[in-house]
């Protein structure tokens, strides 16, 4: 069942640790829910169920966390690191900050215990890579990824959890991936995309909007750096003697919020990355992106040069997808889907009410679930 409705939730950045006896707590009532998840509805549920931002939300929240925490993500992934193991058939590398480094390495030793081949190992440390590079320079909106855990299927099916941060706004957003119905990793292949706010500019070159300027980038690359140099020089002259649109609204006495991105701004472009891309020759958007040292600043200029001197349809909406949100009960943004939380809600609920579990503590994680719906 799809829902195409959107809303807001907001996820605020925490500083600290979860205490021991609540991260002891939650691995405890969490081990119980994902085997009985496991075991009821098969491993490829339990990754549709991770790559759900609603689900994982309320799962994090029946375990005991923060609500609206972007502590949440980390310390909810971390808690499923640890009760994955080789019996239930899923196993999770990465994690945040310095361990998102070893997220290679992981995978390879997940590919040992699941007995897969090199080639199939070597496309899952690609596909990790490629959708951190997606996440953090591909879409530009403002928040750095520091947070990347992939989970790994026994058959051969995975799920991305990975969180951004925007220190000055003190905001943090989250992005879900599933292998599962993926067609093309640089045409809205998020799961879910959910933070606090919606930008008023954000450069989204992993939209369909985009695949217009996908293929003027990928041509520009391949006819080598001195036309791209030309064309940015074209740019630059367009622009002297020019005000900014900050400026001139300012001027007019226009309240101006302080970290509107003004779109026309380019970044520092890796030239050395670009002549070996010319070297290579890609053949699609995904391969381009996938080059060593193409990064924000050289998508970027690729992008503005595709709109603005081929007339590339660019796309610059947020493509936030506030999925877990379901509304509110005044109908603003939308009135709540009842429905859609009750369908979340159920096999949370159904794994508490046949889990082996202390009593007071079964009580106890019901009755958080049963704050999750509309009374």
């Amino acid at each position: 069942m799809k829902f195409n409705k959107t809303a807001t939730f907001d996820l605020y950045l925490h500083g600290g640790h979860a205490p021991h006896w609540l991260v002891k707590r939650m691995k405890l009532l969490g081990k119980a829910i994902i085997t009985f998840i496991v075991e009821e509805f098969g491993q490829r549920e339990l990754l549709r169920r991770i790559a759900d931002p609603l689900w994982f939300q309320a799962f994090s929240y029946v375990l005991g966390y923060d609500w609206d925490s972007s502590g949440v993500t980390t310390v909810t992934t971390g808690v499923l690191r640890e009760i994955l193991t080789p019996e239930t058939g899923i196993l999770a590398a990465g994690g945040k900050g310095k361990k998102s480094l070893n997220t290679p390495q992981e995978i390879k030793r997940i590919g040992k215990i699941f007995d897969f081949d090199e080639e199939y190992t070597n496309y899952l440390i690609q596909t990790s890579r490629k959708i951190a590079k997606i996440d953090n320079a591909v879409i530009q909106d403002e928040h750095n990824i520091y947070h990347h855990t992939i989970f790994i299927s026994e058959d051969k099916h995975w799920s991305v959890i990975q969180q951004g941060m925007n220190p000055k706004r003190k905001t943090a957003r989250r992005y879900h991936w599933i292998s599962e119905g993926i067609k093309s990793f640089v045409e809205d292949p998020h799961k879910g995309i959910l933070g606090s706010i919606k930008l008023p500019f954000v450069l989204n070159m992993a939209s369909k909007e985009s695949c217009e300027a996908q293929k003027v980038s990928v041509d520009l690359v391949n006819d080598g750096i001195n036309v791209l140099k030309r064309d940015l020089s074209i740019l630059e002259a367009r622009s002297k003697g020019m005000k900014t649109l900050e400026t001139f609204l300012t001027g007019a006495n226009y309240v101006i919020e302080s970290n509107l991105n003004i779109r026309i701004k380019i970044r520092k472009i890796n030239w050395k990355a670009l002549e070996e891309a010319y070297k290579i020759s890609p053949g699609s958007y995904e391969e381009l992106i996938g080059i060593k040292g193409i990064g924000p600043g050289t998508i970027r200029a690729l992008a503005l040069v595709a709109e603005l001197i081929y007339n590339a349809k660019v796309c610059w909406k947020d493509p936030i997808r506030y999925t877990f949100a379901v509304g509110g009960k005044d109908g603003v943004p939308y009135p709540v889907n009842v429905r859609r939380m009750e369908e979340v809600a159920d096999i949370l609920r159904l794994a508490l009410e046949s889990i082996k579990l202390d009593k007071k503590e079964k009580i106890r994680a019901l009755k958080k679930l049963s704050y999750l719906l509309p009374t």
